[in-house]
């Protein structure tokens, strides 16, 4: 039988579990804000992305739509379907976290990126169980390493700018960042079905002007995945009746 995890045992052990993300984190917010500045922002403004937003993917896509001159109605949109994944990590960490007082849920939204998510998902469906407090606690200890990195990363980004030499390479943590988070993720055949047909969409619609073909490719995955996932749990209730 295991003994009950204390909330500041669980805190540590969310920010122990996160640290290791801290090397793809750094590099790409340094990334942003050289990305920023070079694109015209200001300092104000670069910093104003990354504090309000906190999802480097959105903000990289918004980022190029405005440079591009895109309609203002395109650069949300767009921005807004690359952070539609928020809204299902949200209704996933629910019934775990739905019981926390309503500051706590609010400070939890606002810092509910891929990596916090990942992990704290994964922890939840692990034994020994968590109770409600420690659930909370180890959340927002997988933000200590990632959210404030996030802030300082975009802040040495934007400052530093065009001194950061190109051999760098900074633009690595882009996709490994994302292939750490996506991988692991793919457990069932609905997972797999969104991640190939958004890719596939994206790919076959890419000359499309203002990045349109990722709003299509987006929704196209999830209405995939869900078309799968229905069916498999049809299938798994007519094997039980």
């Amino acid at each position: 039988m295991h003994a009950e995890t204390t909330p500041l045992q669980a805190l540590w052990q969310g920010a122990r579990d996160s640290a290791p993300f801290t090397i793809v984190v750094v590099p790409f917010a340094v990334l942003f804000g050289v990305v920023g500045t070079e694109a015209g922002l200001n300092l104000a403004q670069v910093m104003g992305f990354s504090f309000l937003v906190i999802a480097g993917a959105s903000q990289f896509a918004a980022l190029q739509l405005m440079t591009d001159n895109a309609p203002v109605l395109i650069v949300v949109a767009s921005a807004l379907a690359v952070n539609l994944r928020m809204a299902m990590y949200s209704a996933a960490l629910a019934p775990h976290l739905g019981a926390a007082p309503v500051w706590q849920r609010a400070l939890i939204a606002y810092m509910n990126v891929d990596q916090t998510y990942a992990l704290a998902a994964q922890r939840y469906e692990r034994a020994p169980p968590l109770t409600v407090p420690a659930k909370v606690a180890f959340f927002f200890g997988t933000c200590i390493p990632i959210v404030p990195l996030w802030y300082a990363g975009t802040l040495s980004g934007a400052l530093l700018g065009s001194t950061i030499p190109s051999e760098w390479g900074l633009d690595f943590a882009v996709p490994i960042t994302f292939l750490a988070l996506t991988a692991p993720a793919l457990r069932t055949g609905a997972h797999v079905t969104a991640a190939v047909t958004s890719v596939t969409v994206m790919l076959l619609l890419a000359g499309l002007p203002w990045n349109l073909g990722l709003l299509v490719a987006g929704l196209a995955g999830m209405a995939a995945g869900a078309e799968v996932e229905r069916r498999m749990t049809r299938r798994a209730r007519e094997a039980t009746t």
